[in-house]
């Protein structure tokens, strides 16, 4: 094809918009300047290697260093500092106070230094601080350092999803990010395991095997900010690794051609703040994180309520997060598959309904594969669809102000959902857990009303997008 004009892009999908998904495209630059033809499937592919994997990994270690202190807590914590009452709570709660404050000034900054130096140097910090966990003498030193970690890791997942949603068009972008969600299913798993393994290092140069898991978990992290330092893409406007017209062919692709360097201004944040589909986006995301929160900082101690002891409370912990993996994996498919989210995200809270009304009614070691098979289906309809509920939303957001807004938005709300889940599950409730599973069953289906509302909200505006003539400058909103 020839070009024509000042800019002249043709863009087939990989995803069935042309019948070969390696067609060619051509296009010409802003100068008129005939740029070479881009192989659209292979740049794709660079871009998933050169952008997923180092944000995965960073999330492994962040969410890691989040919640390790729940496996912490069964390997002898409390004990040893003297924890009472509800301060284990308390420690868990109070990660989420500059973790929520924090969110939007985080993706601000993220702008103005770029997303390499940014998110490498919150690595950097939480990876410090998560080692200096491991040498707390007392209540005061474990909160602070639990603080220090909330205000390093504020910025990572808006961050990252916000960096993510301009490398990929809207029917590329829930396998991507659902690829990088399950980090936190992995972590979810792996901690599991790691803790298992640094249980059995209790004593080494005296320290219990609870400083360890502290410990060697943020050596790991600092390895990985040092890494991320080298590894992590900027925005596509800026990434080195682009050829000049890889660089205008994607900019054209996912209309995010408007520089990341615009400042948002008290406008955009009043006009954002104005419309009521991101306060229903917000707490979707919220009511779900109650319940995604208190999976992965309760698991272990529901498994060891059910008879284990603490090496096989680790292990057993692990099975739940590999079905919430294999069912969001499934799900982030075909939902880019056939270009809807909704579905899915109601059919994953449905499981989240049934796997709590379980938990809630039936007890008792005679009944114990129903409450193991409840957390696995609790599991899967929380942490297993969260990647489905922020892809949704923000892709639906459009240009750098209301992403960089909304992603931030969207995940401080989920902080919100954290802390209700740390009072959630209280040690004097144990081993039923009645509050706790009641708390969760509310805002599961305080959930799905939002969900329904905020679907609603889509379809009435894309039906008015159809009345004026199409989507808004060829952003699609989707159901």
């Amino acid at each position: 094809m020839e070009a024509h004009g000042k800019e002249d892009v043709r863009i087939f999908s990989d995803s069935g918009d042309h019948p070969d998904s390696k067609s060619l495209q051509s296009m010409s630059a802003d100068d008129g300047v005939v740029l070479p033809p881009v192989n659209e499937t292979q740049l794709v592919r660079r871009i998933d290697f050169r952008v997923l994997p180092i944000l995965f990994i960073v999330y492994v270690v962040s969410f890691l260093d989040r919640v390790n202190v729940s496996y912490a807590l069964t390997l002898g914590l409390p004990e040893e500092l003297g924890l009472k009452g509800s301060q284990p709570n308390v420690a868990l709660t109070i990660f989420f106070i500059p973790f929520i404050i924090f969110e939007i000034p985080s993706n601000l900054l993220l702008k103005r230094f770029r997303p390499r130096f940014w998110l490498s140097f919150c690595v950097l910090v939480f990876g410090v601080v998560t080692i200096g966990q491991g040498f707390v003498q007392n209540y005061s030193s474990l909160l602070a350092t639990r603080f220090l970690l909330g205000l390093a890791e504020a910025g990572i997942f808006p961050g990252s999803f916000y960096l993510i949603s301009f490398w990929y068009k809207q029917e590329e972008a829930q396998k991507r990010f659902t690829v990088y969600w399950s980090s936190t299913i992995v972590a979810g798993a792996f901690g599991g395991l790691l803790s298992s393994a640094i249980a059995n290092l209790g004593g080494v140069q005296g320290l219990s095997s609870w400083r360890w898991v502290f410990i060697l978990e943020g050596i790991l992290t600092v390895l990985v900010g040092v890494v991320a330092l080298f590894s992590i893409s900027d925005f596509p406007r800026e990434a080195e690794w682009l050829t000049e017209s890889e660089r205008a062919f994607l900019l054209k692709k996912t209309q995010s051609d408007e520089p990341h360097t615009v400042p948002i201004t008290s406008a955009d944040i009043k006009a954002f703040l104005l419309k009521p589909t991101n306060w229903l986006g917000a707490l979707m995301y919220f009511s779900l994180l109650v319940s995604a929160y208190s999976v992965v900082y309760f698991v272990p101690s529901i498994v060891k309520g059910l008879g284990y002891n603490t090496i096989q409370t680790q292990l057993h912990s692990v099975p739940p997060f590999a079905a919430a993996l294999g069912f969001t994996i499934v799900s982030a498919y075909l939902s880019d598959k056939i270009r809807l989210r909704s579905p899915f995200i109601f059919l994953a809270l449905a499981l989240l309904i049934t796997g709590l009304a379980i938990l809630l009614t039936v007890h008792g070691t005679e009944h114990f594969s129903a409450e193991y098979a409840a957390i696995s289906l609790t599991t899967m309809g929380s942490i297993g669809i969260g990647g489905h509920v922020v892809c949704w939303y923000v892709m639906n957001l459009q240009g750098h102000a209301e992403r960089s807004i909304g992603s931030a938005w969207m995940i401080c709300f989920g902080g919100f959902g954290g802390v209700v889940a740390t009072f959630a599950f209280l040690k004097q409730d144990s081993p039923y857990y009645h509050t706790g599973y009641s708390i969760n069953l509310a805002t599961a289906s305080l959930c799905v009303v939002v969900h329904l509302c905020y679907g609603l909200l889509i379809w009435r505006q894309k039906k008015a997008a159809a009345r004026n003539g199409g989507d808004n400058a060829g952003h699609h909103l989707y159901m």
